[in-house]
């Protein structure tokens, strides 16, 4: 079989070793790819968002499936032309992926069906939103309503803070289109947990829970950034939490979806709030997380390619998805200075005894070199029988990944380890 791959992330790399463990593969393209997928699939430079330059390759390459990874072609339809073009994908069509695409939306959809959520505002005008804040409960959450590479979202402690974030959305139109609406909800606390899902419209199954840890800096501190790193299963999702979940939240979402005429196929993530009433999401998208793949991935036992088609062609109840009772642990190797400022070109030196556990997200090639080309560079993921291990095959993996300016976390998985 020929599969296309469209991402170029750490996720992607991810996705493509994985679906490399089916003998059936025979090639795998990737749109476009970047430097260290180059080493497991065939990059074409053909950017996500190249809706048309994507069919047209399709057109003259053979392809026999499709895995649709990141969130700006899955709402931009991406899928629907390529089925239009006789592939099967993996992924949401375009009036599904808006569960992503529209924060509004989504809010709209929990509200109508009784999902558990925070309180919630919509504003179109800034004015409206800076006079609502005048007297809303501080701290607060103010979300753009579109995407913003997943930094549309601040959790304001102060009323100045939740204003300069309606300014920034709204009036500075830091994410254009994406702030022409704006949420602001309730502050929920309680430990987070995201949960990846296959989903084939009717049928759920959840995959391995996992922790993200979002910010730049060491105790969650600094600015938030993609993903610094990530363990699975968290330690905060247990078998009660699991089976509430799946009957409050799960499977309301997809029947939910399937009542507004947008059946939901491929893989739907739940970002989920412990709260003291019960799980609540905070948010979905419609695309497996990163870095959250980079550990739950590798914990997958049963073969990703045909859950991927069982997903498509909704026989996912017929499909076995099976996990190892193991752990993982991802440390992200990122440049000095994500997600704010940061150079690039560094050489990156990865020893071949730890490059299957590594996952490159903003690396090129360059004369035959790789070098570093974006803020997060690459995952380094260990699989160990315990969390304390993987965490400490995870980071010493990753300090035999060298390159210049090279920075991490050195407290991924602490608090996992702490609630245990």
């Amino acid at each position: 079989m020929n599969l296309l791959v469209v991402g170029g992330g750490g996720r992607e790399h991810t996705i493509i070793k994985k679906l490399k463990e089916n003998p059936a593969v025979e090639k795998i393209y990737a749109l476009p790819g970047n430097g260290g997928i180059a080493q497991d699939a065939e990059c074409v430079n053909i950017k996500a968002t190249d809706l048309e330059g994507i069919v047209n390759f399709t057109r003259g390459t053979k392809i026999d499936y499709a895995v649709v990874a990141p969130d700006d072609p899955l709402v931009l339809g991406c899928v629907d032309l390529l089925e239009a073009e006789g592939i099967p994908c993996f992924g949401p069509r375009k009036n599904a992926a808006i569960i992503e695409g529209s924060k509004v939306f989504s809010k709209d959809l929990m509200k109508k069906y009784g999902i558990p959520t925070a309180a919630y505002e919509v504003f179109t005008d800034p004015a409206d939103a800076l006079t609502y804040l005048e007297t809303a409960p501080i701290p607060t959450v103010v979300k753009a309503d579109g995407l913003a590479l997943g930094k549309g979202v601040t959790v304001a402690m102060t009323r100045e803070e939740a204003c300069g974030a309606v300014r920034e959305i709204m009036e500075d139109r830091k994410f254009g289109k994406s702030g022409d609406r704006i949420v602001i909800e309730e502050y929920l606390e309680g430990p987070e947990v995201s949960v990846l899902s296959f989903t084939d419209g009717t049928t759920v199954k959840p995959m391995v829970s996992s922790m993200d840890h979002k910010r730049a800096g060491d105790g969650d501190t600094g600015p938030n950034t993609g993903g610094m790193g990530t363990v699975a299963p968290n330690p905060y999702y247990t078998k009660e939490v699991a089976d509430a979940c799946m009957e409050t939240i799960f499977l309301p979402t997809i029947r939910a979806m399937k009542a507004e005429g947008r059946e939901f196929r491929g893989c739907l993530y739940f970002g989920l709030m412990i709260t003291k009433d019960g799980p609540k999401v905070i948010e979905y998208n419609c695309r497996f997380g990163d870095p959250e793949t980079q550990v739950v991935l590798p914990l997958l036992e049963s073969d990703l390619l045909t859950v991927m088609r069982a997903v498509t062609d909704g026989k996912l109840a017929e499909c076995e998805v099976k996990f190892r009772d193991a752990h993982a642990c991802c440390v992200v190797l990122a440049s000095e200075g994500y997600p704010l400022s940061y150079e690039k070109g560094y050489e990156i030196t990865i020893p071949e005894a730890v490059s299957e556990h590594v996952f490159v997200a903003g690396a090129a090639l360059k004369d035959g070199r790789l070098v570093t080309s974006g803020g997060r560079v690459l995952g380094v993921t260990a699989v160990a029988g315990t969390l304390p291990e993987a965490v400490k095959e995870a980071y010493e993996m990753a300090e035999t990944v060298t390159f210049g300016n090279r920075y991490m976390r050195k407290d991924i998985g602490a608090r996992a380890l702490a609630a245990l």
